[in-house]
């Protein structure tokens, strides 16, 4: 069993910069990849950013340039530096993991924490 908590979020200036951080504990098994994704009030979640095992990272196209992932070594932490933030970003971001218990896969979800982006 794998926990999952989100920090960092809050309320910033459109072009301002946060760092969201997701926590992890218990034991996960074998981590396939962590992401980052957000959902808006009224719309569907969408992946936001995506780190795999080797290394890879993917991003969505709306924050390709802006937003950087990152994670430790252990998978203790996955981290989302979000830059030049604007308001399209408010939403509600979610830490995901996703990894195999023997041979059954999961997916785990943190309980999100809210970024608004406004004036």
């Amino acid at each position: 069993q794998v926990q999952l908590v989100e920090s960092g979020g809050g309320m910033v200036q459109p072009g301002g910069s946060l760092t969201l951080s997701c926590t992890v504990s218990g034991t996960p098994g074998t981590v396939i990849a962590m992401g980052w994704h957000r959902q808006a009030p009224g719309k569907q979640r969408e992946l936001v950013a995506i780190t795999s095992r080797g290394g890879n990272r993917d991003y969505a196209d709306s924050v390709k340039g802006r937003f950087t992932i990152s994670r430790d070594n252990g998978w203790n932490t996955l981290y989302l530096q979000m830059n030049n933030l604007k308001p399209e970003d408010t939403a509600v971001y979610y830490c995901n993991m996703r990894g195999y218990w023997g041979s059954e896969q999961f997916d785990s979800w943190g309980p999100g924490t809210q970024v608004a982006v406004s004036s």
